[in-house]
């Protein structure tokens, strides 16, 4: 593996307040994961050894004792507590950690001994190895290695405390089978730790105490060279894990050929190709998308804005092809079901757009043809999300009933902090778009395309003429409803607030606007200045009523500032585009977030940072997303370094965003 791969992080990353905020994350395939922090502090409820797909929190911690000869007891573990100790410190005695082929590893020193301890999950299966290894120590010399389990079972976004019973245990077994460890020396404990707090629940206004069950203790002797390993798992204890080693191995070889298949280059590329496999996992054998971790589920919009990023720029097509045909249904759903969900099916049609264009794969276009016709259908008749085509215009109009299921989606008890109800601009620069990618699939099967292009162009004409705004650039919302509080105000209007939303007006390959040179230069410009951050795009001008430039707090404080001024990286990818038809340079775009990748989440990328600088990521700090967008913005760099002169104007104008008949072709 290239060393772009390894991140490495001395004592004072580790043994300092910083080492609580950067974290690693090891995932299964399944939805299960092991996420903390490099100092070993458990900050949030979420982190764990061992959660289930099923997002139950199983093995909390292992808690390593090194006893070496004529020394104190090296307690190696780190714990905050709700009276404010910070006991064990035994991040103080870290020299270093790393994560190198997405294993990570710290090492511990004591004098001339050194301890190691790795993780890693075997792909497919909900378990995972803690191996430690004593990487040297003087000859001849030995010593004793004790890990006390501190263990739960509960639902990850809650706490679990002493009272009641402790977890039921048959050995190793815990809570009736739910979960096992396996291990060395073991001897029982069955006691409760009282008070483990999580300070980042708490600058969450959540609760940040719990209590821990010591199920026991695994212990060993070792020698220089020597590993003890123990192992959790939720599922198939009949079936045998490999040794701890062959475990860390195994990740470390998958790695590589991840690596390998998305063609990285440099180091940021191949990070974010192993950051793109944590989101990929597999749903009862369907391939699906975790939209973050550790805290969010599989959801449609969140999956298919991903898609192109997570699947087609790392080169994972066949996989991407089975989920794309899982949503063959979908149309149906939308008639069928609420999805809170105005838009995912719409980036739908474009993943699968997106996916023959790159593949050329025909089959699936003839497949999925159908499958894109009852989008498109579900969409005329209306949809059980409140979504129904205005004949006036051919737009696509949401009601207030529905106002907050757009992708600017946070609620309070009294209802959606971003109404959007009326016809919001990115969900029907996304409908204009649907309409291309028919038209264009049609014709590449053969069929006749005409009507759905005649429909195309008049939404087209309408789209240009409804939303462009006498400010320079596009409305965010036209016939939209009374504003929202506390705003106030009443009776129908057009929403000119400066979004990032009316990007996709030309980023998409068949964008509404993509002719409109003046108007998109206008926009660059007015969303530049004004939304622009190292982080991604504001989602309010800072000099807008009701910007939130700060996204802290509790529950309702931070839901107000989520799209009311904070950035979202997952923008960076339409605005590439954006730039991209504008022949505007894009190279020095992602410095800010290249350097994000060993700051919070990571090799990973945070799904949102605050609106005002210095911008600090904030959210779920491993987001599908923003990776996935960041991954696009990468292959739009790229190929602008690798041409010259027409031939780079020449793609500016045929490949993103095209407009005319035959443009899938």
């Amino acid at each position: 593996m290239p060393p772009g791969s390894v991140m490495t992080f001395g004592p004072h990353a580790c043994g300092t307040p910083a080492g609580f905020e950067s974290e690693w994350l090891v995932t299964d395939g399944l939805g299960g994961y092991a996420t903390g922090t490099i100092a070993g502090l458990r900050t949030r409820r979420y982190h764990a050894l061992l959660v289930t797909p099923q997002r139950r929190v199983a093995l909390a911690a292992l808690d390593p004792v090194l006893s070496i000869p004529g020394r104190p007891d090296a307690r190696l573990a780190v714990h905050e507590w709700v009276s404010g100790a910070l006991d064990p410190a035994g991040h103080h005695l870290l020299e270093s950690f790393d994560v190198t082929e997405s294993v990570p590893r710290w090492r511990w020193r004591i004098g001339e001994y050194v301890l190691e301890r790795e993780i890693a999950m075997p792909f497919g299966r909900n378990a995972v190895a803690v191996v430690h290894r004593l990487v040297a120590a003087p000859p001849g010399a030995s010593v004793r290695l004790a890990l006390t389990a501190l263990c739960t079972w509960r639902d990850a976004d809650s706490e679990r405390s002493h009272d009641g019973p402790g977890l039921a245990m048959d050995g190793t077994v815990l809570e009736g089978g739910a979960y096992r460890l396996d291990g060395p020396g073991w001897k029982p404990i069955g006691q409760w730790y009282h008070g483990a707090y999580h300070r980042e629940e708490a600058a969450r206004g959540l609760n940040p105490v719990e209590d821990l069950w010591a199920a026991g203790t695994f212990e060993g002797i070792l020698r220089p060279g020597d590993t003890l390993t123990v192992t959790a798992t939720s599922s198939d204890f009949d079936l045998p894990l490999p040794p701890g080693p062959a475990i860390v191995d195994a990740a470390r070889r998958r790695a590589c050929r991840l690596v390998r298949q998305a063609g990285a280059r440099s180091t940021a590329e191949r990070l974010l190709a192993l950051a793109a496999d944590q989101f990929i996992v597999s749903d009862e054998g369907t391939p699906a998308v975790i939209a973050g971790y550790p805290w969010f589920g599989s959801y449609l919009r969140d999956t298919m804005t991903a898609y192109e990023g997570l699947f087609l720029h790392t080169g994972r097509h066949a996989e991407g092809r089975r989920l794309l045909q899982a949503h063959a249904g979908l149309g149906v759903r939308m008639r069928e079901e609420t999805l809170n969900d105005a838009d995912g099916p719409l980036w739908y049609v474009h993943a699968v757009e997106r996916h023959v264009v790159r593949t050329g794969d025909d089959q699936l276009a003839r497949d999925l043809l159908p499958a894109v016709e009852g989008v498109v259908a579900a969409y005329t008749k209306g949809t059980r999300d409140g979504v129904t085509v205005d004949p006036l215009d051919g737009l696509l109009a949401l009601d207030a009933d529905h106002a907050g299921v757009t992708w600017m989606n946070a609620r309070l008890p009294q209802g959606p902090l971003t109404p959007r109800d009326g016809k919001p601009v990115e969900l029907n620069a996304l409908w204009a778009n649907a309409l291309g990618a028919l038209a264009a699939l049609r014709e590449r099967c053969g069929r006749d395309a005409s009507v759905v292009h005649a429909r195309r162009d008049a939404v087209r004409a309408q789209f240009v003429k409804r939303f462009r705004a006498p400010d320079g650039w596009l409305f965010d919302v036209v016939d939209a409803g009374p504003a929202p509080y506390p705003k106030g105000g009443s009776g129908v209007h057009d929403d000119s607030v400066l979004r990032p939303n009316q990007l996709l007006a030309f980023s998409l390959p068949y964008a509404p606007a993509a002719d409109e040179a003046q108007l998109r230069d206008n926009v660059l410009r007015a969303v530049g200045a004004e939304l622009l951050t190292p982080f991604g795009l504001r989602t309010l001008p800072t000099d807008e009523y009701g910007y939130c430039g700060a996204h802290r707090g509790g529950v309702s404080a931070r839901d107000t500032a989520y799209h009311q001024g904070t950035a979202w990286p997952w923008w960076f990818g339409p605005y590439a585009d954006t730039l991209r038809a504008a022949d505007r340079p894009v190279d020095a775009l992602l410095s800010a977030v290249e350097a994000h990748l060993s700051e919070c989440g990571l090799g990973s990328v945070s799904e949102i940072a605050e609106g005002d600088a210095p911008h600090r990521p904030t959210g779920a700090p491993f987001s599908a997303r923003s990776v996935a967008a960041v991954l696009h913005a990468h292959a739009v760099i790229r190929q602008n370094c690798n041409l010259q002169g027409t031939e780079k104007k020449k793609l500016a104008r045929e490949a993103r965003p095209r407009t005319g008949r035959n443009a899938l072709r």
